[in-house]
């Protein structure tokens, strides 16, 4: 609903006070970068993908937003360097140099909003790592939004919202919730001690402000 992918059916999704069906969905995307659980690249050079969040980006733009997304090195690497193709929906690339491309396009993008919809969640640890050292350059100075089911993504963040089955059952910090010894005490618990994931049905929205 942040990002009108549909309105709400009663009240109203507002940001500074105004209501977003109020404003155009072109003035709206140019607030929002959103970074999905699968994201998306073309049929592309790497350059081209990062440029598509930002057309009038330059060399050193593009540098400095992949160094802040730990990926320049990794892109340096390739064939071509940042002209290298990476296939129909970045098949060539891993599940975490995919993440970390994208995070870096929402980097160039330098958006006032982000969401990031469970980015974490298919990766192995060292990919994860490196999505959370690319995730704070990306946090600062901006509100987010992050849908996730790995602990260790909202750790650091203002607001936590712990939803089960559909229905918002906590909300807090971090530290708080642990000490209610509630649902996210118990996620936390058998997160960080056995490594299990949580269950599907139960969702975390962590607000950065």
């Amino acid at each position: 609903m942040l990002a009108r992918f549909y309105d709400p059916s009663s009240g109203s999704i507002q940001v500074d006070g105004t209501d977003l069906r109020e404003v155009s969905l072109e003035s709206l995307s140019q607030q929002i970068g959103i970074v999905f659980q699968d994201s998306f690249l073309f049929h592309s050079s790497v350059g081209e993908n990062l440029r598509y969040a930002n057309p009038d980006a330059t060399p050193e733009n593009i540098e400095a937003a992949t160094s802040a997304a730990h990926i320049h090195d990794f892109i340096q690497s390739l064939p071509e360097g940042y002209e290298t193709v990476v296939g129909e929906r970045g098949h060539r690339l891993s599940g975490g140099e995919k993440q970390r491309m994208a995070i870096a396009r929402v980097i160039l993008k330098d958006p006032r909003i982000v969401i990031l919809d469970e980015a974490t969640s298919n990766l192995d640890t060292l990919s994860e790592q490196f999505i959370q050292a690319a995730l704070r350059p990306l946090f600062a100075g901006r509100t987010s939004f992050v849908i996730a089911h790995r602990l260790s993504t909202v750790l650091a963040a203002d607001v936590i919202l712990v939803f089960d089955g559909g229905r918002l059952v906590e909300r807090g910090t971090h530290w708080e919730l642990v000490r209610q010894g509630g649902l996210y005490a118990d996620l936390y618990e058998r997160q960080f001690s056995s490594g299990q994931r949580e269950h599907e049905d139960q969702d975390l929205v962590a607000a950065r402000l």
